[in-house]
């Protein structure tokens, strides 16, 4: 090994500010600008390396540090949530059909739940032990977005709900945000979302719930009313900060990140205990990405249009530890028999896991 390799590597683990080279995906982007600084150039150069660029020699370096870099393992689950995928099955039907195709975690249905008894609760939390399973997320019983009497309605009966979760062993809910409104600006409805979703999140967490957030991002859906609001990842994450309740996290869809044109390292920039919630899909091929339409998906890794490879990778590398369900708002899988289309979906399941299992 040459003397300048050496000195470059002291250099790395100066940088890096470790012991060894391994580092960060925004470690090695703020490396690689660095490096590519006209002094830092001349640092570098030396006996028969004085020809390489700053270009050249940023990327040799990156790839010296991503080599010494652990793999790391994906550890989020991929669910079997019939209600997105327009299925209905029971509890019971849910559990035995995620068992038959392979998923390693099921929607829970809270009206099934609340009906049990403690004896019976246990038994089915211990069934689900035994299968290799665990639940995937509810849903936010209130309605925040209406009027403040309903909203104050729904609030009152969230500290039962979330007793009921609890007691199920459920530990996330799951929301979105409406992208446009027809009568508040932008600051009234911010102003408005952060003061009602502190308002649950402080119940939520006093029973051991964390709410999940999800953006929607197509421009055809944010542009349809007077004043447009939150339909990108960074402006969620103002609406977090602004919250600034731990019991607050993030839902992830595919769809919505292809959609909003964001990129694999704004996921990277999140904190992988405040994802908690993800959601799968692709897009129909040939149409440009603003004339995309909600509601017209596809099943993950169809059309190849959405980077799955991508945006799965950037969530094992935070360690995202939620479950991931599929979300196509597909009529025709609808139509299907029931058997057909989950065939379906555990197919396109398996292939995402292998993007990031392999």
């Amino acid at each position: 090994m040459s003397s300048n390799s050496v000195n470059r590597r002291v250099w790395i683990k100066q940088f890096l500010g470790v012991g060894t080279l391994a580092a960060s995906g925004v470690a090695v982007k703020a490396f690689g600008a660095a490096v590519r600084d006209a002094n830092l150039d001349q640092q570098f150069a030396g006996a028969g390396r004085a020809q390489h660029t700053a270009a050249t020699q940023a990327s040799e370096i990156q790839a010296e540090i991503h080599s010494q870099q652990p793999a790391k393992k994906r550890v989020f689950r991929m669910a079997l949530v019939p209600s997105a995928l327009g299925i209905a099955l029971s509890q019971q039907e849910t559990i035995q059909a995620a068992v038959r195709f392979g998923f390693e975690a099921v929607e829970p249905q809270p009206d099934y739940l609340s009906q049990l008894a403690d004896e019976e609760m246990q038994r089915l939390r211990e069934q689900l032990h035994a299968a290799g399973l665990t639940w995937s997320s509810a849903g936010l019983p209130v309605d925040f977005r209406g009027e403040e009497e309903r909203f104050l309605q729904g609030l009152r009966q969230l500290p039962s709900y979330a007793q009921l979760l609890a007691r199920a062993g459920i530990d996330r809910v799951g929301t979105y945000i409406r992208p446009t409104h027809h009568e508040l600006t932008y600051l009234e409805n911010f102003r408005l979302h952060v003061r009602r979703f502190r308002a649950m999140a402080e119940v939520l967490s006093s029973y051991g719930v964390r709410l999940s957030v999800e953006y929607v991002a197509p421009k055809r859906s944010w542009s349809a009313g007077r004043f447009p609001f939150i339909h990108t990842l960074k402006e969620l994450r103002e609406l977090v900060a602004e919250v600034g309740h731990p019991a607050m996290g993030y839902t992830l869809d595919s769809w919505h990140w292809y959609t909003a044109e964001e990129s694999i390292d704004d996921i990277l920039s999140l904190p992988g205990k405040d994802v908690l919630i993800v959601h799968l899909n692709d897009a129909p091929a040939g149409i440009p990405v603003h004339e995309q339409v909600d509601s017209v998906r596809e099943l993950p890794l169809a059309t190849g249009v959405i980077d799955m490879r991508g945006f799965l990778s950037a969530l094992v590398q935070i360690g995202f530890e939620g479950p991931a369900f599929v979300e196509p708002f597909k009529p025709e899988l609808r139509r299907l028999p029931v058997e057909q289309a989950l065939a379906l979906v555990a197919e396109s399941v398996k292939k995402c896991k292998a993007l990031v299992d392999s």
